[in-house]
């Protein structure tokens, strides 16, 4: 049973940090390819960034390109989400997925970024 599950979202104030994980389970993490999806208030799923199995090929969406480095562990089954200058329209509920469309994803994690 395939279970995704993210945490370290919280309130931020813009241009801080936050780091987000998500712990995986229930099928080989380490050859699969892995993302960041969020979702914001009234929006649909939007792709934020994707890494590849070995972790030496990670690519992000442009609204994101530079502030925020993906990352993993294949020995503990992490994914994370280092997330910096950090900007309201950063707000959104983020979720780790296996697919870039979302479809195969976490519960996720709400980051608000706001003064």
């Amino acid at each position: 049973q395939v279970q995704l599950v993210e945490s370290g979202g919280g309130l931020v104030q813009p241009g801080g940090s936050l780091r987000l994980s998500c712990s995986a389970s229930g099928f080989t993490f380490s050859t699969d390819w892995m993302y960041w999806v969020r979702q914001a208030p009234g929006k649909g799923l939007e792709w934020v960034s994707g890494i590849n199995g070995h972790g030496d090929y990670r690519y992000y969406s442009d609204s994101v390109q530079g502030r925020f480095v993906i990352s993993r562990d294949n020995t503990k089954h992490t994914l994370s989400l280092q997330m910096n200058s950090l900007k309201p329209e950063d707000t959104a509920q983020y979720y780790c997925a296996r697919d870039p469309e979302g479809k195969d994803r976490g519960q996720g994690t709400q980051v608000t970024v706001s003064s």
